[in-house]
């Protein structure tokens, strides 16, 4: 079976963002902490039960929402209770997502002496007008204070989030965002593009952005000065220092295992291969959610035909491609079900084939939905 994460959905954040779509709710004082946790805890119970959970979890990812704004207490409670009920791999990596406006130096020394190994801390740009205009709640100055209280509280291992084509940004903007994180010493740089997602405010009342000469010329120019300091592209958005990538999301992009407790959140379990690879999703609702936390908001068994481009459309994310036999052992499929698009995209320099790894040309990297499209069933 392929390896096993653990995804934990914590909704509540200071203020949802006009460009979010994420499960988030504006948190309030009533929060109900202590019940969302043993919430979790149940949801967690009620999985390992129905897909029969042995294996060993090799990662576990904290998202929102906003996970920080839990006391420690709470997230103590929550990974002893984990601790309790699943097999934890040595070593294993502990993400929490942050933002700057929740840092006290003290809560987040607190969050690392629980075991807590790494942040993912939410940026997007270190321009306070920019920021105004994303709906974020902190100032440039606070952001760069989130990552010295990172450091100081023993965390040696985290990401900055940073957006390109935001409204109002430049070339020169978005390349003082990129030297001013570095400057941070991160060991993961998060640099994506803002997309207006429907169902958020932006897609209502889109903003004016760049054009789109101007964003690929600051993703050009941002991605050279990332990899001048070492911080090495390994997936569509992502770029770490040497051995520093993100052990959870490679699990995603490797079309791994991964639970998802908590309001809105998802998984995928392999419980047969190729016939039993299942997509599983919670009830959106927080307050549906804590009413019944044994309930499944619903799965589905991934179609065999479908395989191809699920594995295809996880992988080519990733820089380093993929090969025949990880096709084979991530699906139960033989390599004959990725014909004739893999012939395909080679013969088109779509993809290169080496040896027997397969991954992006530069020309398939910048127009990636032209291959995903080849495997649709």
């Amino acid at each position: 079976m392929p390896p096993l994460s653990l995804y934990i959905h914590i909704p509540w954040c200071i203020q949802k963002c006009p460009y979010c779509d994420f499960n988030s709710h504006a948190i309030k004082a009533d929060t109900p902490e202590a019940a969302y946790v043993a919430a979790l805890l149940a949801d967690l119970a009620g999985d390992i039960k129905r897909y029969n959970i042995t294996r060993p979890v090799s990662s576990i990812f904290i998202g929102g929402g906003t996970p920080s704004l839990f006391a420690p207490e709470s997230i103590d409670r929550l990974l002893r209770g984990i601790e309790r009920q699943l097999v934890l791999k040595d070593g294993l990596e502990i993400t929490l997502e942050a933002n700057p406006g929740t840092f006290e130096s003290r809560k987040f020394a607190e969050f690392r002496a629980l075991g807590i190994n790494r942040l993912s801390i939410g940026i997007q740009s270190f321009n306070d007008p920019i920021l105004k205009k994303l709906g974020r709640v902190h100032s440039a100055q606070e952001a760069i204070h989130a990552a010295e209280i990172a450091h100081q509280s023993g965390f040696d291992n985290f990401n900055l989030d940073l957006m390109f084509g935001l409204p109002g940004a430049s070339p020169d903007s978005s390349k003082i965002d990129v030297e001013t994180a570095i400057s941070l010493e991160p060991t993961h740089i998060s640099f994506y593009q803002l997309t207006l997602e429907p169902n958020t405010w932006f897609h209502k009342f889109p903003p004016k952005l760049p054009d789109d000469e101007t964003i690929f010329a600051t993703q050009k120019q941002c991605q050279k000065i990332l990899a001048d300091h070492g911080y090495l592209q390994y997936e569509v958005s992502a770029y770490s220092k040497q051995g520093r990538q993100c052990r959870h999301n490679l699990n995603y992009w490797r079309f791994g295992d991964y639970l998802g407790i908590g309001a809105g959140a998802h998984g995928k379990i392999s419980l047969a291969l190729p016939d039993q690879i299942i997509r599983s999703f919670k009830p959106k609702s927080p307050e549906q959610y804590l009413s019944n936390p044994h309930q499944n908001g619903g799965s589905d068994v991934i179609a065999v035909p479908e395989l191809p481009l699920e594995f295809i459309m996880n992988h080519l994310r990733l820089k380093q491609g993929f090969t025949l036999e990880a096709y084979h052992a991530a699906t139960g499929l033989e390599a004959a079900t990725l014909e004739p698009a893999l012939s395909a995209c080679v013969k088109q320099n779509l993809l290169t084939r080496q040896n027997n790894l397969y991954y992006c040309s530069e020309q398939g990297w910048n127009f990636l939905d032209n291959i995903l499209e080849k495997f649709i069933p």
